[in-house]
């Protein structure tokens, strides 16, 4: 059995979106950011930063109990765990680490900014908000010309579609009155079709 401490964020439903697909068996706690729940004594025993997500895997390596943290390394572990979702060499490999940097780097990162700007910054500043929400959409736009080559991020679906999938289904709004993305659009309806991805979404009410 695996506990998931997490929350509705990008970075939190990825690691839902995961396990679900990898068909782990799992329970979801949610630690709400607005009440604070992150820095509970409890909660900085498991993850000393105070950011979700936070695993424990109660028959981790060697049967042993192991907490992992950080979204996309406990998305590699799922998959690793369980088989699915990462090749295990050569270049599909290697595209599917790289897709999976690409959502762990520059999207959270980017996503995560806005975020700040918006919502934790004791001044809003629009030149600033608007820099990196144009910034997302750029990095969104450089997975749709990845997308028009490709039926996946990394050719055949991996680890990188599980967890880049929540941030562009959270930023919807973003990309609204834009330019569409349609090889993006059509994608992210692909993955919400799959059971495993709903179940992920749905798991933080």
């Amino acid at each position: 059995m695996i506990d998931v401490y997490t929350y509705g964020t990008g970075n939190g439903l990825r690691v839902c979106v995961a396990m679900a697909e990898c068909e782990l068996e799992y329970t979801v706690h949610k630690v709400d950011l607005a009440k604070g729940e992150n820095t509970t004594p409890e909660f900085l025993k498991m993850n000393p930063l105070g950011s979700i997500p936070v695993i424990v895997d109660h028959d981790g390596p060697g049967g042993k109990p192991l907490t992992v943290s950080q979204s996309a390394s406990i998305v590699l572990y799922a998959a690793e765990k369980s088989g699915k979702f990462l090749p295990s060499g050569g270049e599909a490999r290697v595209l599917a680490l790289q897709w999976l940097m690409f959502g762990a780097s520059d999207i959270a990162g980017t996503n995560n900014a806005i975020f700040m700007t918006t919502m934790r910054a004791p001044e809003k500043v629009p030149a600033v908000i608007e820099f990196f929400e144009e910034r997302l959409y750029g990095l969104f736009g450089e997975a749709d010309e990845r997308l028009d080559e490709v039926e996946y991020l990394a050719g055949d679906i991996s680890v990188a579609d599980l967890a880049f999938y929540p941030f562009v289904a959270l930023r919807k709004p973003l990309l609204e009155g834009r330019e569409p993305l349609t090889n993006l659009a059509r994608w992210a309806d692909a993955m919400a079709t799959r059971p495993g991805v709903a179940k992920g979404m749905s798991a933080i009410s």
